[in-house]
């Protein structure tokens, strides 16, 4: 899972200005959901970035669901995204 996780952070990194990046995993929280799968994450990106913050939210955040789009088709359910300056 952590292995993974740097995944993601160096996708991001690599495409974005990123000063931070913490990756939450609230999956527990959504075990006695429905549609839950322990195969798929349920996360938390709070994201520190200049440039992100200088854009509209709706853009930020389609600029790393696009980054992520593989992965939120096989291992990512939910994605919360958090932007600070």
């Amino acid at each position: 899972m952590k292995k993974y996780f740097k995944e993601i952070e160096r996708k991001l990194k690599e495409n974005i200005k990123i000063e931070k990046i913490e990756i939450v995993d609230n999956s527990s929280k959504h075990s006695k959901h429905k549609f839950f799968s322990s195969e798929k994450f349920h996360l938390k990106l709070k994201v520190q970035s200049l440039y992100l913050s200088s854009i509209s939210r709706i853009n930020a955040q389609k600029i790393i669901m696009n980054i992520l789009k593989d992965d939120l088709k096989n291992r990512i359910h939910a994605l919360e995204i958090s932007i600070e300056q």
